[in-house]
Formats: C-alpha cells, sequence, structure tokens
C-alpha cells in the first residue's frame, strides 16, 4: 500500500507500456499543467486582443469558463484520485491501456470544441460526460471492492460533477433555460466542496511533516461539520434563489469559520517549505472568496473578483501545489527537498492572483491590465512547472519501484 507522498511496498515495476501509462497522475498532470497554459492563452487573446475564435456551440467566455473547470480542474481531479484511491484500497486503478482510453476521453472533449462548428456540440456533450462518468465508476470500483463506504462521499462528487456538465450542455441547447449558469457555478461549488474534504484530510498532515520541529494543530469537529452545511446552504441559495441576504449572511459565516480552522493550523515555519506554504496560500485564497461573495452583495463590487479568488487563487494554488507534491512523492523523489525553482513557480502565480484579485478592488479603471497581466502570471507560474515536472512524468521512478 502507498501513501499519499508516494512510499510504496511494490519492488518491481509492472508492465502496463510506459511510464506515462504507469499511474494516473502521470498523463493528467501533465497534459492539465499543458492544457492551462494553451487554453489561458487562447482567452488572453480573445478577450485581450480581441482575436476572434469560433468554438463548436459556445461563446469564448462560457468556453473558458467551462474549460478550466471541467478540462483543467478536472484532469487534476482525475489524476490525484486514480493515484489516491490505489494508497487507499490498495486496489488496483486504472493503469496501461484503460488509462489510456479514459485520458484519450478527456483529450477528444478538449479539442472537439477547437474545430469551430464542425462538431455538434451534441457530440462533444456525450464524449465530455462520458469522461466523468468512466472516471467516476473507475474511482468507485475498487472503494467498493474493499468496502470502504467512508469513501463514497469523495466518490459521489464526481458523479455531481457529471451532472452540472450535463446541466451546462443543456444550457448550451437551450432545454434548460439556466442549465449554463447552474452547472457552472454549481460545479464550481462541488469542487470547493471536495477540496476542502481532502485538505481536512491531508493538510495537517503535510503541515505538520514539512516544518521543522513539532507543532501541535487545532482541529474542531463543530467547524469541520457546519463549514460544511453552510458550503451546501451557500451553494443552494447563490444559484438556485434571489435571497441575495441569506448568501451574503452563510459567505460571512464561512469565512469565519474556515478562518478559525486555518488559524488552528498556521505557524511561522511554514514560510520556509514551499510546498506547505502554497496549501496555506490556497486555503487563505478560498477564505477571501467568501469574504469578495458578501462584499459583491452587500456593496456592489464586481462577483467575478470572489469567483477568481476561488478559482485563480484557491484552486491554482492548491492545484499547482498538490502536483507538485504528488509528481516528487510518486517517482520517488524527496518532498521534503524539491527543486528549487518551485518556490519561484508558486511565487508567481501568488502575484498573478494578487493583481487579478487584489488590485481590481482599487482599481478597476484598468482592469483589462490586470486580467493581462495575472494571465501571463499563469502561464509562466505552469510554464515553469512543465520544464521541471515533465520529465518526471514522463520517466520510471529513480528507485526503481512501481508507479
Amino acid at each position: 500500500m502507498l501513501n499519499i507522498d508516494g512510499e510504496v511496498n511494490d519492488s518491481k515495476p509492472a508492465d502496463f507500456g510506459p511510464p506515462i501509462l504507469r499511474l494516473g497522475f502521470r498523463p493528467f498532470f501533465l497534459a492539465a499543467s499543458i492544457f492551462s497554459i494553451l487554453a489561458m492563452l487562447i482567452w488572453m487573446a480573445s478577450f485581450v486582443f480581441s482575436v476572434e475564435f469560433t468554438f463548436s456551440g459556445i461563446s469564448p467566455n462560457l468556453w473558458h469558463a467551462h474549460e478550466m473547470m471541467f478540462g483543467y480542474v478536472m484532469a487534476v481531479v482525475a489524476g490525484f484520485l486514480l493515484t489516491a484511491i490505489k494508497n487507499w484500497t490498495g486496489e488496483e486503478v486504472l493503469r496501461g491501456k484503460p488509462l489510456a482510453f479514459l485520458f484519450l476521453l478527456w483529450l477528444v472533449a478538449r479539442l472537439l470544441p477547437l474545430t469551430g462548428l464542425m462538431i455538434p456540440v451534441e457530440i462533444i456533450a456525450v464524449v465530455d460526460v462520458a469522461f466523468l462518468f468512466f472516471l467516476g465508476i473507475a474511482c468507485l470500483r475498487p472503494v467498493m471492492k474493499v468496502k470502504q463506504y467512508k469513501q463514497i462521499g469523495i466518490v459521489s462528487k464526481i458523479f455531481l460533477l457529471m451532472l452540472c456538465n450535463v446541466a451546462f450542455y443543456l444550457g448550451l441547447m437551450g432545454v434548460i433555460a439556466e442549465g449554463v449558469q447552474w452547472g457552472l457555478y454549481s460545479a464550481l461549488y462541488i469542487v470547493i466542496g471536495l477540496i476542502f474534504v481532502m485538505m481536512r484530510r491531508v493538510m495537517p498532515m503535510f503541515i505538520k511533516n514539512g516544518i521543522d520541529g513539532d507543532i501541535e494543530l487545532k482541529n474542531r469537529a463543530w467547524v469541520d461539520h457546519s463549514s460544511l452545511v453552510l458550503l451546501v446552504a451557500l451553494w443552494i441559495s447563490d444559484v438556485f434563489t434571489d435571497y441575495d441576504n441569506a448568501t451574503a449572511v452563510f459567505a460571512i459565516l464561512l469565512t469565519l469559520l474556515h478562518t478559525l480552522r486555518l488559524a488552528g493550523w498556521y505557524t511561522n515555519r511554514i514560510w520556509s517549505k514551499s510546498l506547505v506554504w502554497v496549501l496555506v496560500i490556497a486555503y487563505a485564497s478560498f477564505i477571501l472568496g467568501f469574504a469578495l461573495k458578501a462584499l459583491s452583495i452587500s456593496f456592489g463590487i464586481s462577483p467575478f473578483l470572489s469567483v477568481h479568488a476561488f478559482t485563480v487563487g484557491g484552486i491554482g494554488m492548491l492545484t499547482i501545489g498538490m502536483m507538485s507534491r504528488v509528481s516528487l512523492g510518486h517517482t520517488g523523489r524527496s518532498v521534503f527537498e524539491p527543486p528549487a525553482v518551485v518556490f519561484w513557480s508558486f511565487a508567481v502565480l501568488l502575484l498573478g492572483v494578487i493583481v487579478r484579485v487584489v488590485l481590481p478592488l482599487f482599481d478597476m479603471e484598468h482592469y483589462v491590465y490586470w486580467i493581462g497581466i495575472s494571465q501571463v502570471l499563469w502561464m509562466l507560474a505552469f510554464g515553469v512547472f512543465v520544464v521541471v515536472y515533465a520529465p518526471m512524468l514522463l520517466s520510471e521512478r529513480i528507485d526503481g519501484r512501481d508507479g
């Protein structure tokens, strides 16, 4: 059995083809990082430089929102879960040709919208939804086999995200009037919920193991339970109702609860460990997102600042940090000694978060410039990730073990 940092008992790699197909994190992390750069480049050309793109049945701004969530984020989720579930259950997950098939579904779903109007949106929807369905089945099978029913809550979110994607495409087709908004924003809240569940599991351990010296972290069960209930309440209120005052109250309460939780995990010693502070910054970005959600309702600031605190700050910082950590551990390298340049990748992305989310609070007049600069910083951060980690993901483990 393995842990998420990559310690294994297997002594000899099985024959699953090239190293890229040995475990889910390899193809999906590499593809997610490359795709995030290409998708951001296309969005920058469209939004900042007014280059006209014709996507299959979708406007450029909706394509950007959909692909960052169901393209980039879901690739990272797939890579993480297909690796972590093998650790949790000790059972085999998709590897070799089955993994290649699942990855191909994801890739085709990303490429089809770029063909212009050649491919009907219905076909794109079938391929894209099929990817999430088979991912959910691949994650559920080993969990059910060993009867680890406590993991079903995590796996179920894959199927919920599949339903969000269905709603999005039905909205594009005109079947559900609010389907596009319901699908996109429901997916965002479900991903946030999935992240909070996972961070509650692993973040205290990462902090304890990652810093120098001993530390006693505070975990409160009532915070764990109430924060998830309130997140569901915020999702329903924000996406499906017009009760803005209730939405603001839920957002404020979530800001306070998660601040309390993060304060119980915080220590000044994190700042010398890049693979630790990046996760703390990600968590703080989610808290900022809740605060900005309340401010957007109460004081009329742009609601997109909250969205991008969640996405660029929370999800972006978290995913690049987790991909960096998992890729090191599962290729036989030390998670306590990452390549020095990884710090700069995180720092550049953090600067992008500040430019995209914080500066517009003080200067909306130059909003398009802040967006353009943050897009460049995003591409630079993930460009560094690709340069550093692609050789690791494409080659065998340095210790000769499986994975």
